[in-house]
């Protein structure tokens, strides 16, 4: 069984109290227009002046420690009505974004050629008619398709029986002139008759659904708003289950719709009191159970109703238990669990008999092994099948229950593996996915009876991939307490390692998130540039187990940082690049790193690339009115009643650890203007005090005026977005007119 993992895309949302004025604007200052990438690479900018926030100062003081805050009135009191209005943003601060919007134009408008460039060799490197492997789901199979310049998906089935093919659902047509839409779920009732569709179309996460008949598209009354966009379909077809968010944009209640009944008056089912647990919702792989799922960043808590009854009570799984998790998934007469109870820091599977799920009940059925992370698990109908991961190496696991084990293991430098669960229960079939960094992903079909293997797709690259062209390596950075840090490179067998590359590091670490050393067009045209593209595999996340994100959290969070800086380091030491050479990447929580990165070494980059950074820390963690504070608290320690954990944060606080006077290194930031999870105002108050502070630049923002968290949902508006990022990295590196390698036979 799945769910969504709330917090790892998000890493927090934003935060610090007051507001100025509306009369009162930006003014404008001028920016030195000339910096320098390394001692040999001079970078010259536009003669532009560039916006000067207001300065504003708050004093906030928390454990007899006082810090001033310049620019909290770029926070908007009416933030929650934003979210779901952008036009009520207050007219000041929508000047100064507007301004600072026109400051990044100007000041890269000579990239625009470059981007055209960079957009183009992306979008030849997708499939724009591309077709999904179909998903068997009873009489039908499903599946996803682009057209030829489509921005969203097609959601279809073809009927076994007949080949008869059907669209449910075609996202270019539903988007209409939104100027931002996301689609969030198209899910069939089980009898396949009506579909349950959801859409965000401001980009703050509220997603509408909306039911329609299967077969004619007829849409019925039934619409439910401020939800999270799932449902959870009841056996009889008739109704479902869904997560309504509340102002604060936390998903609180679990409520039962019938069709045809007034949305306004479905019953609550499930409500959580406590704003550091979220809930989430989905089915058993047998379908035989809606899950509830609660939970914050370190325990779990489970509730289960019977697809056929579905107006039952919640059965409460097990009681939580501060700091363990369990996920449950049904067979039979058993429930098996994945749970990280006791000491189990990697995780074990155990079962337990239904109508028994107390935690004395509990048996060991795949055990717990050190530094070997079960990091998901399925059930079905005469198979177990989990993922695991080891020194940042995945793979797949097959029991037939009675302890026999076939491991599905891949042997390269570094690789992306997994599966899917599907639809069905009662199945031979695992869908299975391998690719790695220089290889196109392949889809197969793996029998889980004969262990044949068939395979169904392999990506297509249109404008043509030659994989012989890369070198793929797993290198290891040692940290300062002798910890042995993975770092994936991907480069051209033909790139010097003279130290004269450059490379884009890229870096998350944090929420146990595991970044996968996978295939990615997007990246490619930076390294077929020459530029060395390295994924280093930090403490905070999980690629060597549970242990390696537990040394990466609290009150050893600085290790993730400077982990990330040794990798740097490393690549320098190996020549693979020179000082003042690498550009770091990091989004969200990744968007934390870099900017913490950059206050410890500013001299070793050449650029930061911060895509919707979560750098004001201190202040976000310590607002318990933002939606997703009360459960960071977890993740980062609570600023408001520990004067310790006030510390933690404080020590690497992007936003509050910025060197007064220090060179810096040219700065991107972006935002989205209704991004609940890192507001709009962490990337404008954070280039806003760079520019007071920091010496060097340029600091640029280029903020979303039309968008959230994950910035455009269309496929080739991220393209663009992307191609901003990257030509901005290639002009620090003095390559703008660097040619990509080719891929000709």
């Amino acid at each position: 069984m799945k769910l969504p993992i709330f917090l790892v895309a998000g890493a927090a949302m934003t935060a610090i109290a007051a507001c100025t004025p509306a009369e009162e604007t930006a003014q404008p200052d001028t920016q030195s227009q000339e910096t320098m990438t390394s001692e040999n690479t001079p970078v010259e900018w536009p003669e532009a002046t560039a916006p000067t926030a207001r300065k504003e100062p708050v004093e906030i003081t928390q454990h007899d420690i006082t810090r001033t805050d310049e620019y909290a009135w770029i926070r908007d009191d009416n933030w929650q009505q934003v979210l779901r209005d952008p036009s009520v943003l207050r007219e000041d601060v929508r000047e100064y974004l507007e301004a600072e919007v026109d400051y990044y134009e100007t000041m890269t408008a000579d990239l625009d050629g470059l981007r055209q460039t960079l957009v183009a060799e992306m979008r030849g490197r997708i499939k724009e008619d591309d077709t999904s492997v179909p998903v068997k789901d009873g009489p039908y199979e499903y599946f996803t398709r682009f057209r030829e310049g489509g921005n969203y998906p097609i959601f279809g089935r073809t009927l076994i029986e007949t080949g008869e093919e059907q669209v449910l659902y075609d996202g270019d047509a539903e988007e209409g002139d939104s100027p931002f839409f996301s689609i969030g779920t198209v899910s069939n009732s089980p009898d396949h008759e009506l579909i349950a569709v959801s859409a965000d179309r401001l980009g703050s996460e509220y997603y509408t659904i909306n039911v329609r008949n299967a077969a004619t598209g007829e849409q019925m009354a039934d619409e439910i708003t401020s939800t999270d966009g799932g449902v959870a379909w009841a056996a009889d077809s008739g109704s479902f289950f869904y997560i309504e968010r509340d102002d604060n944009q936390r998903p609180k209640r679990v409520k039962y719709h019938v069709l045809g009944t007034d949305a306004a008056e479905d019953p609550v089912i499930y409500e959580e009191d406590d704003n550091a647990f979220f809930l989430g919702l989905g089915k058993s792989q047998s379908g035989d159970y809606i899950m509830i799922y609660v939970g914050d960043q370190i325990t779990t808590e489970w509730y289960t109703i019977p697809a056929d009854d579905p107006t039952a009570d919640p059965a409460l799984f097990a009681p939580r238990q501060q700091g363990e998790e369990y996920y449950p998934d049904h067979h039979g007469d058993w429930w098996y669990v994945r749970t990280n109870r006791g000491d189990a820091v990697d995780f074990e599977i155990v079962r337990t008999p239904v109508g028994e799920t107390a935690r004395e009940n509990w048996e060991t059925v795949v055990p717990y092994e050190e530094g070997t992370l079960i990091s998901s698990m399925t059930t079905f109908a005469d198979y177990l099948v989990w993922s695991e991961r080891s020194d940042a190496k995945p793979a797949i696991v097959i029991s037939d229950y009675d302890g026999n084990e076939t491991p599905i293991n891949f042997d390269q430098p570094a690789f992306a593996a997994g599966y899917s669960s599907g639809r069905e229960y009662d199945t031979d079939t695992l869908r299975v996915r391998y690719e790695s960094p220089s290889q196109p992903e392949q889809t197969f079909d793996y029998n889980m009876a004969t262990g044949e293997r068939e395979l169904r797709k392999t990506q297509e690259v249109p404008s043509g991939h030659n994989p012989d062209l890369y070198v793929v390596e797993m290198l290891t950075a040692v940290a300062d307490d002798g910890a042995e840090i993975p770092v994936m490179v991907l480069r051209l067998k033909d790139t010097p390692l003279d130290g004269s590359a450059p490379v884009l590091l890229y870096g998350y670490g944090s929420y146990g998130a595991y970044i996968p050393d996978s295939f990615s067009t997007g990246i490619l045209p930076l390294v077929d540039r020459g530029v060395i593209y390295a994924l280093a595999h930090i403490r905070g996340g999980s690629a060597k187990g549970q242990q390696w994100y537990l040394d990466g959290k609290l009150d050893k969070k600085m290790n993730t940082f400077t982990d990330f800086v040794r990798a740097g380091e490393m690549l320098v030491e190996k020549d693979y690049t020179s000082r003042g050479d690498i550009v770091i990447y990091g989004g969200s929580a990744g968007g934390l790193l870099v900017g913490a990165a950059v206050n410890l070494q500013p001299d070793l980059f050449a650029g930061v690339l911060g895509a919707v950074p979560f750098v004001d820390v201190i202040n976000t963690i310590s607002d318990e009115t933002l939606p997703l504070t009360p459960p960071e608290w977890l993740e980062w320690g609570n600023p408001i009643t520990s004067a310790d954990e006030y510390a933690w944060i404080a020590e690497y606080s992007p936003y509050d650890n910025i060197r007064e006077g220090v060179a810096y290194p040219p700065v991107l930031a972006t935002g989205g203007l209704t991004d609940y999870r890192v507001t709009y105002w962490e990337p404008a108050k954070w280039i806003a005090r760079l520019r007071d502070r920091a010496e060097g630049g340029p600091f640029l923002m280029r903020m979303n005026m039309e968008a959230g968290h994950g910035g455009s949902a269309a496929r080739f508006e991220r393209l663009e977005e992307r191609a901003h990022l990257y030509a901005f990295a290639l002009k620090l590196w003095g390559m703008e007119e660097a040619e990509p390698v080719s891929h000709s036979e």
